[in-house]
C-alpha cells in the first residue's frame, strides 16, 4: 500500500472487464488484481508475476479502486488472483458475500495487524487516551479508502469502544492521501492520528509508532492469504499448489516492500522485484519447484 505505485490501469467497472479471458483457465494467462497504493498487493502481486513468467505464464496486472470491486470482479471470475487478502477479519465482510465464489489458495503472512498510529514525538499511549487530547488532533482520524477493512474496524468498532464519536471524525480518502498528510505533520512536527496496518513500509518510513489497545477493539493479528476466482486450483493446479506454499516471513516481506517502495518506486515495480530476486537467490527457486516444466 504505497504513495504513487504504479499499475497496469484497467477500468473493468467502464471497460466489461476487458482483460478477463484470462480468467478461463484456456491458456497459461493469469490475471491479478491490485489497488493502487495497496503495496502488499502490488509487491507479491509483481513478485508472483516475476516467478510465473519465467516458467511460461503469461500475468496481467489490473488495477482496481477498492475492495468492493476486486471482491465482486474475484467473484464473477474477471480475475483470476489476489495474491494479498485479509479475509479472516478485516475483509470478513466481503468474504461473507462473496466467499462461496472465492477459493482461498493459502496463507503466505501469518500475524498482520491494525492500529491506530500517531508520531512517536506524541505523548499519547493509548486510543483511551484520544477522547480527552480531541482538540489537540482537531478532532480527526486520518484514515484511507473508505471501502477498507481497516476502515470499517476503525469506525464499526474501535470508535465506539473507546467513545471517539462526537470527538473525533474519521477522515477517509485513499492510502496515497493519508501517507501525504503524514509526511507533512510529521515533517513539521504537528499532532496526527492515522489508520495504520503490519506489514507496512511506512512504519520504518516514517516516526510513527501504534496506539495501545487495550480492549482489542482491532481484534488478534490475522493471516494473509491469496485468494482466487472459483475453479482457478482446477484450471490451474501447478500454480495454486505453489501459492498455497508460498510463504514471506518478516524479514523477507519488509526488503521486498522497500524495493519495490522506496529502492525503485513508481512504475519500477519489475526492476524491483527482480533486485530483490538477486539478493535473495534461493527463493525463486523455492516457488517454482512446484510448477511442473
Amino acid at each position: 500500500m504505497r504513495l504513487g505505485i504504479a499499475v497496469s490501469v484497467l477500468a473493468l467497472a467502464a471497460a466489461g472487464c476487458a482483460e478477463s479471458s484470462g480468467a478461463s483457465g484456456d491458456d497459461k494467462t493469469i490475471t491479478m488484481g491490485v489497488i493502487p497504493g495497496w503495496t502488499d498487493e502490488t509487491s507479491t502481486a509483481y513478485l508472483l508475476k516475476n516467478v510465473l513468467e519465467k516458467n511460461g505464464y503469461t500475468v496481467k496486472i489490473t488495477s482496481l479502486s477498492d475492495n468492493a470491486p476486486m471482491y465482486t470482479a474475484l467473484a464473477n471470475g474477471d480475475i483470476d488472483l489476489l495474491s494479498s487478502a485479509w479475509p479472516e477479519r478485516t475483509h470478513k465482510s466481503y468474504m461473507d458475500k462473496y466467499g462461496d465464489k472465492i477459493e482461498d489458495v493459502g496463507t503466505y503472512y501469518d500475524h498482520a495487524g491494525l492500529f491506530l498510529a500517531v508520531p512517536t514525538y506524541s505523548d499519547i499511549k493509548s486510543i483511551a487516551d484520544l477522547p480527552s487530547h480531541a482538540k489537540e488532533f482537531d478532532g480527526k482520524v486520518t484514515g484511507i479508502e473508505p471501502g477498507a477493512g481497516l476502515t470499517k474496524a476503525t469506525q464499526d468498532d474501535v470508535f465506539p469502544a473507546y467513545g471517539l464519536d462526537g470527538k473525533f471524525k474519521l477522515v477517509t480518502s485513499s492510502t496515497t492521501a493519508m501517507l501525504t498528510e503524514l509526511k507533512k505533520a510529521t515533517g513539521a512536527k504537528k499532532p496526527i492520528v492515522v489508520t495504520l496496518w503490519k506489514p507496512f513500509w511506512a512504519n520504518q518510513a516514517f516516526p510513527v509508532r501504534p496506539l495501545e489497545d487495550p480492549k482489542g477493539a482491532f481484534g488478534k493479528p490475522e493471516g494473509l492469504h491469496s485468494l482466487a476466482r472459483d475453479g482457478f486450483a482446477k484450471d490451474f493446479p501447478d500454480v495454486a499448489n505453489m501459492i498455497k506454499n508460498f510463504k514471506l516471513s518478516d524479514a523477507q516481506y519488509g526488503s521486498l516492500e522497500d524495493s519495490v517502495v522506496n529502492k525503485f518506486g513508481q512504475g519500477k515495480e519489475p526492476q524491483a522485484v527482480q533486485a530483490w530476486l538477486k539478493e535473495n537467490p534461493d527463493y525463486a527457486p523455492s516457488l517454482e519447484k512446484y510448477l511442473k516444466k
